[in-house]
């Protein structure tokens, strides 16, 4: 009877160790079914070191520490967090998206901040705020219009400055005006036009849509853009008219703002009508001779509109830009940050559609700080230099005189730029004596027939205008 006891455990010692046996193999082989596991590899390699069933016996033997995951959980996630493997691919996993995002805030910065420019305006050392490439025009065309006002101020010694900073400036600006009607009706709109205004004002750091009409330099299709500039009193001008003397251009654009003259234009190219489709091609013909979007009739127009000394934003090529009227010429606030350190360079002269223009500090004297960098001309060549801007305005004043009848009108004009022309003289203490003028050879001929050979030839000599 001892022989039967001593035989019975054997086959259970064997039952269970094959149990056991083939559950590991079952444990070990479970990834070969499963391929997402990323140790398959490994596991086939465990599975062929299963074979001496010695090794893995002894700790089955204590039965409950060797309950693992059954087969189907071999593959679940807890599986692989047993190796060591997977601890090295959430490591990378997480150190990606930490190094990823630190780009866009270095980048934040420079897109947020700009510097601030002191120049001597009127008397006064006043900031004007400069742009780079992708500046936000239309906020800084009216804030240094605002700053040029002394509406604004800031510290004396600020030199950088944000556009948020900006927003709350003109925000301010905006809930300090006050009605000038007292009825409760007048109140009420102008209390709405200064909620709207508060509502856009974050638009201004990113740009403006507005829709010119060409009609007249100051019409513009109506937005709830345009109420900051009306609340302010600051005017909004461009200069894209159609010149009168072509009466199929003005037939064709008509009273449409540009938005509507595109439509115009699609739609008449698809029309069975030849009278549509040749106005149409004129309207086409009238935008692509116009890209510059500032014809000499709307530079004409835009002089005669202007007040003395006004300060306005003018808009052209989708850019937003500062103006002024001096002396009866148009100036362009130079707000480019590549002249931050260049003090004489204030504003641009604004008498030419072709962007010939010339650099004048915050009096509207011509800059000779450009001309002294290029190469070595004396004191000598200033009066020279100033005669040249002043023959420059002569031109600016012949594209008038072109446009307008010949009369007593373009004859003041001219005489009063040779009396403008004495007095700069004089402040200089020029010695060479004054050129002598013929207006009727450049009042003739067309718009670009104007003296342009006369033009080249003074740049090539004298090369006092910085060509833009």
């Amino acid at each position: 009877m001892e022989q039967p006891q001593t035989e019975n455990p054997a086959p259970s010692k064997a039952t269970s160790a094959e149990t056991v046996e083939s559950e590991n193999h079952e444990a070990l082989s479970g990834p070969e079914k499963h391929p997402q596991d990323k140790d398959g590899a490994d596991a086939d390699g465990a599975a062929g070191e299963q074979e001496p069933g010695d090794q893995t016996l002894p700790p089955a033997q204590d039965g409950e520490n060797l309950e693992c995951p059954p087969p189907e959980a071999s593959s679940s996630p807890p599986g692989p967090a047993c190796g060591t493997s997977p601890k090295v691919e959430t490591a990378e996993v997480c150190s990606r998206p930490q190094e990823l995002p630190q780009s866009p805030r270095i980048q934040q910065p420079e897109l947020d901040f700009y510097c601030v420019k002191w120049i001597p305006w009127k008397g006064e050392r006043t900031p004007i705020i400069t742009q780079s490439t992708n500046g936000p025009c239309p906020l800084l065309a009216i804030m240094n219009i605002l700053f040029l006002q002394w509406k604004v101020k800031l510290p004396p010694q600020k030199e950088v400055i944000t556009s948020d900073e900006l927003l709350t400036h003109l925000g301010n600006c905006l809930l300090s005006i006050k009605p000038q009607e007292k009825s409760e009706g007048l109140q009420l709109n102008f209390q709405q036009n200064v909620d709207d205004a508060m509502t856009v004002l974050p638009k201004l750091a990113t740009g403006l849509d507005v829709n010119v009409r060409f009609t007249g330099v100051s019409d513009f299709e109506y937005t709830p853009e345009c109420s900051i500039f009306d609340l302010l009193g600051i005017p909004l001008y461009h200069g894209w008219l159609v010149d009168p003397q072509s009466p199929e251009a003005v037939s064709a654009v008509g009273k449409l703002s540009y938005n509507q003259l595109v439509e115009k234009i699609i739609t008449c190219k698809h029309s069975s009508d030849s009278n549509l489709v040749t106005e149409g091609l004129v309207a086409e013909q009238f935008l692509e001779t116009t890209a510059a979007q500032l014809t000499y009739h709307g530079l004409c127009e835009l002089t005669a509109a202007a007040t003395e000394d006004e300060l306005s934003v003018f808009f052209r090529n989708n850019h937003f830009s500062t103006m002024t009227k001096h002396k009866s010429h148009l100036y362009l606030l130079v707000t480019d940050q590549g002249f931050l350190q260049e003090e004489q360079v204030v504003w641009e002269s604004l008498h030419n559609v072709d962007g010939d223009s010339c650099f004048c500090d915050s009096d509207f004297h011509l800059s000779h700080s450009l001309g002294k960098s290029h190469g070595a001309e004396g004191g000598g060549g200033s009066p020279e230099k100033q005669l040249q801007v002043d023959q420059d305005y002569l031109i600016a004043l012949s594209l008038q005189q072109q446009q307008q009848p010949q009369g007593t009108l373009g004859l003041s004009d001219l005489e009063l730029a040779q009396q403008l022309q004495q007095e700069e003289y004089q402040q200089q203490q020029a010695v060479q004596p004054v050129r002598t003028r013929a207006p009727s050879p450049q009042g003739r001929g067309a718009t670009s027939g104007r003296p342009a050979g006369e033009r080249r030839q003074r740049s090539k000599t004298e090369s006092d205008c910085v060509l833009l």
